[in-house]
């Protein structure tokens, strides 16, 4: 993609963007207070300003403006959605912190409303017209590969199957005798990409070839230089590790990141902190405030032993912590070292009841708002399954990276209960590094919704 042409659109984006912010600022005063004589200039003016900085701060927190023209469409309306209600929030905080201000909470949401409707209705449309009409307004970049390996044959796939990106592959060169996929052109032997370059207007050769072979890869830059060609140089990274790596750059230095974390942006971290304390916090005041002394008294009545059960568990970056639950079991001497199983003559007639329907989990909400766990993530381990599971697990403490959850990916995706095999471990700690790879606030709402529908409709493996 042209440098100039991601400038240009950025800025058109960002201009429009606050065109309809301030635009939407005096609909909203217009429509709710009929007229602006009821507030001072000096209000009115504070009241615009402080509006376009929260606005200015939610997008830049949510990177709303880079990469524009090359970013999917699910991340770019995800970014949109996350600023939006990051933008609610500080507008009511605004209301609460300064509240000689004269202006309405309906005010603000009208605002709100307003705003967020012009908003997803502009990006909805700049994102068909960059997919579907691109042709007419960009100028696409005609580009070749030269390399068929594994790494040449995935960027022509990729790119071939993502046109927003703005280049036009026509085709790939390769080694003499080379056989590369159906379906792609290839164009000939590396020592003709010149030739066919210079008189077919390609702006930029895309280098795949082995990093083994320097002399040649420093010939063909030097060619495309001569016949001003942008050259790009593409390392053969995958075939050294068995896994994709992410590139970032320190000043010149190339460091590769073997996955990526979108919890390990601070900005992500806040939304999903303040999701949980509102989410758990409702759950306390709505339920756990009479569930708890109504529980409490049937719990003691059926057995003997405290209301709660208090275990040490593996938390983030692997530090203990007391996970709370309401007790299931007859009190013993070996729930820190055995699994809970089908038929346990440990359970007792209430517990059986509050396993089944989860209900035994719900004090783990005092966790949530105490900051050892969250509402979603990896469900927090017994320390001896740490202990047993890390040495023989490839990359099992990586779980340890995230705060635990109440519930998470592993579980409604049905990998719950007792791991009798290795085997059954894997699957759950494969399905919690998806989680930490993917994060966002769409999944974790997705989540919420799967793990209430799997209480009302049972799981086998609740026992």
């Amino acid at each position: 993609m042209p440098k100039k042409y991601t400038i240009l659109f950025k800025w058109i984006i960002v201009i429009v963007d606050y065109l309809l912010l301030n635009i939407s600022f005096l609909l909203s005063f217009l429509v709710i207070n009929r007229n602006l004589e009821a507030m001072s200039i000096y209000d009115f003016r504070l009241i615009l300003l402080l509006s376009n900085l929260s606005w200015f701060f939610c997008s830049n927190i949510f990177d709303l403006y880079n990469n524009i023209l090359k970013r999917e469409a699910v991340p770019t309306m995800t970014s949109n959605i996350a600023s939006l209600g990051l933008y609610l929030l500080l507008l009511v905080n605004m209301k609460i912190i300064l509240p000689y201000l004269n202006i309405s909470i309906v005010s603000l949401a009208s605002l709100v409303v307003i705003f967020s409707s012009l908003l997803m209705l502009w990006r909805f449309s700049f994102l068909l017209m960059r997919k579907y009409r691109r042709q007419f307004w960009i100028e696409n970049t005609n580009v070749v590969i030269v390399g068929t390996g594994p790494v040449g044959i995935s960027l022509y796939n990729y790119i071939n199957s993502n046109p927003q990106l703005g280049y036009n592959v026509l085709g790939i060169f390769g080694d003499k005798g080379a056989q590369p996929e159906p379906g792609l052109v290839y164009l000939g032997r590396a020592e003709d990409c010149m030739d066919y370059a210079s008189t077919q207007g390609v702006h930029e050769i895309y280098c795949a070839l082995p990093t083994g072979e320097p002399d040649r890869i420093e010939r063909l830059m030097q060619e495309a230089d001569n016949h001003l060609i942008r050259f790009r140089l593409v390392p053969d990274v995958k075939g050294s590790f068995e896994r994709n790596f992410m590139v970032e750059l320190y000043g010149f230095m190339p460091v590769l990141i073997p996955r990526q974390e979108p919890l390990n942006n601070k900005a992500n971290e806040v939304v999903k902190r303040v999701f949980d304390v509102l989410f758990s916090s409702l759950v306390v005041l709505f339920l756990l405030s009479w569930l708890i002394p109504f529980l409490g008294i049937i719990i003691k009545l059926d057995s003997r032993g405290p209301v709660f059960f208090k275990q040490l568990r593996s938390g983030k970056n692997n530090k203990p912590f007391y996970c709370l639950k309401f007790r299931s079991m007859a009190v013993n001497d070996e729930s820190d070292i055995l699994q809970t199983k089908r038929g346990d003559t440990r359970i007792t007639r209430v517990g059986k009841f509050i396993r089944q329907t989860s209900i035994d989990e719900l004090p783990q909400f005092l966790n949530v708002l105490m900051g050892n766990m969250s509402v979603v993530g990896p469900r927090p381990h017994m320390l001896k399954h740490t202990q047993d599971y890390s040495p023989i697990i490839n990359n099992y403490m990586v779980r340890q990276f995230l705060t635990p959850g109440i519930t998470g990916w592993a579980q409604v995706r049905g990998y719950r209960g007792e791991t009798l095999e290795t085997n059954a471990m894997t699957h759950r700690i494969q399905a919690d590094l998806w989680y930490l790879e993917n994060w966002s606030m769409i999944l974790d709402l997705k989540i919420v919704f799967l793990t209430i529908w799997q209480v009302f409709k049972g799981n086998e493996n609740a026992y």
